[in-house]
């Protein structure tokens, strides 16, 4: 942690050099004698990616920025806060606290947040960071946060956990056993510091393979921002009930979607041939697997048992995309051809035997416009291109 970036001069130039490309501002070198270009250049970027992730730090003076891979890979603001809906209590630990997004938000409704960073300079950064912020209810730990956890006496009503994604010998990894630290050999020890363990996961990991791995969850959710799936999060309690809750939450500009479903849930849908609309679910959705219940919960028809597109008569506020469907016909490449004409297509493929690129090609639809055109299949099993607008 270099002190001189927190200078007066220094922190005005990074804050002047936002907007600057970052390219020509290195190949000018630095204007200051104790800091490298390559450090300015750091705190610029990190800083730029938090404008709109982490608006509280952006807007505040003196912030000290990690490497941005650290940025990267935090949680943005609104998704740390999200967390706070699923735990309570007044103690909670981070034991692999990061860039501290999540220990501050947890700040806000626990007494007493403790921040585990293996990094020593990351603690360091956080330390000098949540001071800055007047943040007085989190203890700074700098070492390994299972140790800690190992060494201390102390009891908490929560367990965060983010394991590391990053593996020293085959890079950015995915499953939870080449993750740091592998959380399902702990799991009974963790119970002996804490009555519920949340887990933050990365959003590819299949939901019922990691509910086995992890015993004890009693709720997943899939929490995506406009439309992008970003955490997976299990929360773990001692004693799990029978049924397990899965939501699928959607973060819009103005709006919230949300649809939740017991994980061993029997219900089928009902199908239908395109009706007047066409929906498709959003991103969460589509991740958490919830298809027969988006059916059973909006009573909206799908059509196919593996497209995931629903249709209705009735217009509903689906949580997803909406459309009306202009015009149906079977895949037919001059057919096709000839209804568009001229026109510019978004193209939409769901459980259909080409990709995007090989329809575009064939077709020649150029992208663009307000046309919508989905290719899929239906309930004979043959393949059906929807002509649609959007709502």
């Amino acid at each position: 942690m270099n002190l001189a970036i927190l200078q007066s001069e220094v922190q005005e130039f990074i804050s002047a050099n936002l907007k600057t490309e970052i390219t020509k501002l290195i190949l000018k070198g630095s204007p200051f004698e104790k800091i490298s270009i390559q450090e300015l250049a750091n705190q610029i970027v990190a800083k730029q990616k938090s404008e709109k992730k982490l608006p509280t730090w952006f807007s505040q003076e003196n912030i000290y920025y990690p490497a941005k891979i650290s940025i990267e890979q935090t949680s943005s603001e609104v998704a740390a806060e999200h967390k706070l809906s699923l735990i309570s209590g007044d103690s909670v630990i981070d034991i692999t606290g990061g860039f501290g997004i999540d220990a501050h938000a947890f700040s806000k409704q626990f007494k007493n947040v403790i921040h585990c960073e293996i990094n020593e300079q990351l603690s360091r950064i956080v330390a000098h960071n949540f001071k800055q912020l007047n943040i007085d209810n989190i203890e700074i730990f700098a070492g390994n946060g299972m140790k800690f956890l190992k060494e201390t006496s102390q009891k908490f009503d929560c367990i965060f956990i983010d394991p590391s994604r990053r593996n020293e010998v085959k890079g950015k990894v995915f499953l939870l056993k080449d993750c740091l630290p592998y959380v399902p050999p702990k799991i009974e020890f963790l119970f002996t510091k804490a009555k519920q363990i949340l887990i933050k996961t990365s959003p590819i990991l299949d939901i019922s393979n990691t509910i086995k791995e992890l015993k004890n969850v009693v709720k997943v959710q899939v929490v995506a921002f406009n439309n992008e799936v970003k955490e997976l999060l299990f929360l773990l309690e001692k004693k799990a009930p029978n049924a397990i809750r899965i939501e699928a939450i959607n973060y819009q500009k103005n709006a919230l979607q949300q649809i939740g479903f017991n994980h061993q849930s029997k219900v089928t849908s009902t199908y239908s041939p395109p009706l007047t609309y066409l929906y498709e679910p959003n991103a969460a959705i589509l991740k958490s697997g919830g298809f027969h219940e988006v059916s059973h919960q909006l009573n909206v028809f799908k059509l196919h048992q593996h497209s995931h597109l629903y249709t209705s008569n009735q217009f509903i506020d689906f949580p997803g995309r909406q459309f009306i469907i202009t015009q149906s016909m079977p895949y037919d490449k001059k057919k096709i051809k000839k209804y568009i004409g001229q026109e510019k297509a978004n193209i939409t493929v769901r459980n259909f035997p080409k990709r995007v690129a090989q329809i575009r090609k064939e077709t020649k639809i150029k992208e663009g416009g307000n046309l919508f055109v989905f290719f899929t299949t239906n309930l004979e099993d043959k393949q059906l291109v929807l002509f649609c607008r959007k709502v």
